[in-house]
């Protein structure tokens, strides 16, 4: 990857040229995208589209060489310290079911050296010190999982989505939180998210990855949701874009697959014939025989 130092520099995620198999089933292909300092980035994409294989790439959770660059570094060969991310398996992980105070959690991720940042957390998730782990809801883990992982200020902060499990407020809430980080410190955020309520002016940028590949990046103003405001649907302009894409993305996705299933089809009437040609005898016109 060459890329010039003003172009490092100002960039915190660069990811060129980036593919990704799981054995012989192809993931991500060519992958290729920039996010400068500061930015808000939503991932969209249907299940199974390698949204989350994505994000543990550039948290450096997989094997790559060079090309994914966080904040100048390799992502996987010199993983950057103010890089976080918080993914889904945390609140199912048993060692945070255990019977364990929360307060006990926060003094093991050092919650000391950052008081009014702790507190400014605890206060907008929510959360009572003393609940304790064996005890609580899906969705107050998760609210402490997020407040365990924020403590500490990042610089680039990847998000798999952790918000399902919140309400209305405690998510809104985390998401003014979250953009202020990137205003007033120039932290980058990738968030993945099947739920776009709310979310029409917090992003930065959008990519849209269908089946393993990017069919769209673009600014918030390339994306143009003014065009989505007058069309009489009760959804918000994003939902709209996304389903838009999503739908698109469906429909040929169904097209491909019909179009195998015929020619499979198509296949097996082949062999199915020259089978019977091979197996039943001629047929002989006794009628004009001599």
């Amino acid at each position: 990857m060459s890329l010039s130092p003003p172009v490092v520099q100002q960039s915190s995620v660069i990811v060129r040229h980036l593919n990704f198999s799981y054995g012989p089933r192809k993931v991500l292909v060519d992958l290729n995208f920039v996010l400068e300092k500061g930015s808000r980035c939503l991932l969209i994409g249907a299940n199974g589209t390698g949204k989350s294989t994505l994000l543990r790439l550039l948290a450096g959770k997989h094997y790559i060489d060079d090309e994914i660059l966080i904040l100048g570094s390799p992502a996987y060969h010199k993983t950057p310290s103010g890089l976080t991310f918080l993914g889904g398996d945390w609140a199912h992980n048993p060692n945070v079911r255990k019977d364990v105070p929360v307060y006990q959690l926060i003094n093991t991720m050092n919650g000391s050296s950052y008081p009014e940042r702790r507190d400014h957390l605890l206060d907008i998730l929510d959360i009572d010190q003393s609940w304790r782990m064996h005890q609580v809801s899906d969705g107050e883990r998760r609210r402490v999982q997020l407040m365990l992982g924020l403590i500490a200020p990042f610089d680039v902060l990847l998000l798999d989505e952790v918000t399902v499990d919140l309400d209305v407020l405690v998510r809104q809430d985390l998401l003014h939180f979250l953009r202020s980080e990137t205003e007033k410190r120039g932290a980058t955020i990738i968030y993945a998210t099947h739920i776009l309520d709310g979310l029409n002016e917090w992003p930065t940028h959008l990519i849209h990855l269908s089946n393993g590949q990017i069919n769209h990046v673009l600014s918030l103003q390339e994306a143009n949701l003014d065009q989505f405001k007058h069309t009489g649907s009760s959804n918000s302009p994003l939902l709209q874009l996304a389903e838009q894409w999503l739908r698109a993305e469906l429909e040929e996705k169904r097209r491909v697959k019909k179009k195998i299933q015929e020619e499979e089809k198509s296949k097996e009437d082949l062999l199915l014939k020259l089978a019977y040609s091979e197996t039943t005898d001629k047929y002989y016109n006794y009628w004009n025989s001599k």
